[in-house]
């Protein structure tokens, strides 16, 4: 456990994927935004991916992890690189639940390791990527509603414009950290 609430979820503790998109080139950006690929939540965020393993398991499938704590920092270069408030929110609003480690964008994977098709991909900031599209495939919106369910059985609210993103609710009683409060050295 680190300062602030925040717990570092592991691949072998949570049972669970990562791939850390934004310590990589293939994000939005097109750069690493993270010096490591690390992946932070809250502690009560922590306990609700531990109750999302459990029911993806239970229909063989895995979590992979994109994101979830993101320094404010982090937040503000994604903002001032692709200002699209349908997909980003500005930390300048206080509005963002990923600073506050209480967002986890994810997807799921087959007993084979295999990612579901969601339609889309991560990131892809486009109308195909909301829950409500009805132009993906009927493949891709059983996947999306096999994830939303997980995700909402387990205690999360999700965000209708994008099939990845999770958040715990009332967000905004969460403290909002920089890399440096939260301790995180991701940056």
């Amino acid at each position: 456990m680190i300062s602030n609430q925040l717990v570092e979820i592991t691949a072998e503790e949570y049972g669970i994927e990562l791939d850390i998109r934004y310590a990589k080139e293939d994000n939005i950006t097109g750069k690493p935004l993270y010096k490591r690929p690390v992946c932070f939540l809250h502690e009560n965020a922590a306990q609700l991916l531990k109750e999302s393993v459990r029911l993806a398991k239970r229909h063989e499938l895995k979590i992979k992890i994109f994101d979830a704590f993101r320094p404010k920092e982090v937040q503000q270069a994604m903002w001032n690189h692709t200002p699209d408030p349908e997909f980003l929110s500005n930390p300048e609003t206080g509005s963002c639940p990923h600073c506050r480690g209480v967002a986890i964008d994810l997807t799921l994977l087959d007993k084979n390791g295999v990612e579901l098709d969601m339609g889309t991909g991560f990131d892809a900031f486009t109308p195909l990527s909301h829950h409500d599209n009805k132009e993906i495939s009927e493949e891709a919106h059983r996947n999306r509603l096999m994830l939303l369910g997980i995700m909402i059985m387990s205690g999360w609210d999700s965000y209708k414009n994008e099939w990845w993103h999770y958040q715990l609710f009332n967000p905004r009683s969460y403290q909002i950290f920089t890399d440096k409060e939260a301790g995180t050295e991701m940056l």
